[in-house]
């Protein structure tokens, strides 16, 4: 079965280019703004949005704050801005990759399908995840691996899926120090493409999550090198 990708875009001719490259590898559907998008995504799963960022009214960014507070289909970012800073904010919006136009098609359908391989195999996992092992639990601190969600001194905490996948790589390192680099491989798929910078925004969007003054401390920066998770520093919090 294709992956079904959604392709959002305010202009009808870089919609349709879009699909175009897309729709020999993809079950294509597209929406003309953010509230189409997100009736759409309501209504009917997608494996992927391809989403722009500058359009009038709701912007992409706003588009992908929304799609995160409901859904977990991974987002991939489209737009003439280059800036890393722009980058950055469509990494804290929730978005999962980011494309600058111009590009090359064949790299438009490779990212596009690299996003729904990792999202149906982080599926497939939550579908066969047994009890055993289901929770990572530590004071104040709990991580349902089986249906994503974390809760933090009884509250549940909404994360984007890669605050969420990096949450959890750090956790399971028990106390290993990972180096930005390693963190962009491991986490995102591809350290080519993001800056080291990324990292440092989910840690700090997690950190605030989390509370900064309490759960939150367990995420430690280990200057020079990256970051490491603490268990540690929650068992002192309990005392």
């Amino acid at each position: 079965m294709a992956y079904r990708v959604l392709v959002v875009d305010d202009e009808a001719r870089m919609r349709d280019l879009l699909a175009l490259h897309l729709e020999r590898f993809f079950d294509v559907e597209k929406a003309a703004s953010g509230d189409e998008a997100l009736q759409m995504l309501d209504s009917a799963p997608f494996d992927v949005v391809v989403l722009d960022v500058l359009m009038p009214g709701m912007d992409g960014w706003e588009v992908c704050r929304r799609i995160r507070q409901g859904h977990q289909v991974p987002v991939l970012m489209l737009t003439a801005l280059s800036d890393v800073e722009d980058k950055l904010e469509a990494f804290g919006a929730g978005a999962d990759d980011y494309l600058t136009k111009p590009f090359e098609p064949r790299e438009l359908v490779a990212r596009v399908e690299a996003l729904a391989r990792r999202y149906e195999a982080a599926a497939a996992g939550r579908a066969g995840a047994g009890e055993p092992g289901r929770f990572l639990a530590y004071p104040g601190l709990v991580i349902d691996l089986k249906s994503r969600q974390v809760t933090v001194e009884g509250r549940r905490v909404a994360l984007t899926p890669k605050e969420f996948d990096l949450l959890v790589y750090l956790v399971k390192g028990d106390g290993a120090v990972f180096s930005r680099e390693q963190l962009l491989m491991e986490v995102w798929g591809d350290a080519g493409y993001a800056e080291t910078r990324t990292v440092d925004s989910h840690v700090k969007t997690l950190r605030e999550k989390l509370g900064r003054e309490k759960v939150g401390k367990s995420l430690v920066t280990v200057w020079g090198v990256g970051y490491r998770f603490d268990a540690s520093v929650l068992s002192e919090g309990s005392r």
